[in-house]
């Protein structure tokens, strides 16, 4: 089973799941939100966003494929791009950090650390522009109400690696410093790890057998 990170762009905007490619409930102010669902056309203005914080700021999303399907997604960026990061009770975002807005794994792949791997990918990303930590709201309550759809899990968070820094019944705000993120062992490490463990100093001090040429 082969996984695969990759930026969210204009063109790989296109994978993400049907609702969440219309919803613009971080990307407008709550009020403008409703009048796009109502009146205009969400992916439009998704695409907008997309665009303008690309071109701004740089890479604010990344994607997972298995075996080249679309498995999950996150997407980040300043909170100053995020209007409705202000609508919460628990804002503002603290200075130093980016504010994880959406995060999502398709059902059928839960439960593979395909989240860890999403939010690690974020951690480098935002570690070379000079970032210290992730910030997110998180849902406490997520079954309660349709639109809480749009707010991930607080247990989601929790499950990869971040605190609650101010709680909430509802909304608390969460967040993980990035070099924490940084020193997890990705899955490919570790599964090394088991497989040199799993075997004897002998067997790893054996020399190659010799072959009778050599490929140019």
């Amino acid at each position: 089973m082969s996984r695969r990170l990759v930026n969210l762009t204009l063109d790989t905007l296109e994978d993400l799941p049907r609702p969440c490619r219309q919803c613009v409930y971080w990307e407008l102010d709550p009020v403008s939100a409703e009048r796009a669902c109502a009146t205009g056309d969400p992916g439009l203005d998704k695409e907008a966003w997309v665009s303008q914080t690309l071109l701004e700021w740089g890479s604010c999303g990344k994607l997972v494929y298995v075996d080249g399907m679309p498995a999950g997604f996150v997407m980040y960026a300043p909170p100053a791009y995020v209007p409705r990061s202000m609508a919460f009770p628990t804002s503002p975002v603290s200075a130093d950090a980016a504010l994880l807005t959406t995060a999502k794994v398709v059902p059928a792949f839960v439960g593979g650390g395909l989240g860890r791997m999403l939010v690690q990918g974020v951690a480098r990303d935002l570690t070379k522009r000079g970032i210290k930590a992730i910030e997110a709201f998180g849902d406490a309550k997520p079954d309660e109400e349709k639109e809480g759809a749009c707010v991930a899990p607080v247990d989601f968070f929790l499950s990869v690696g971040f605190k609650t820094v101010r709680p909430h019944p509802r909304y608390p705000r969460l967040r993980l410093e990035l070099r924490t993120a940084l020193s997890w062992k990705s899955d490919v490490e570790y599964a090394l790890e088991k497989l040199l463990g799993s075997m004897s100093p002998e067997k790893l001090l054996r020399p190659m057998p010799a072959t009778s040429s050599m490929e140019n």
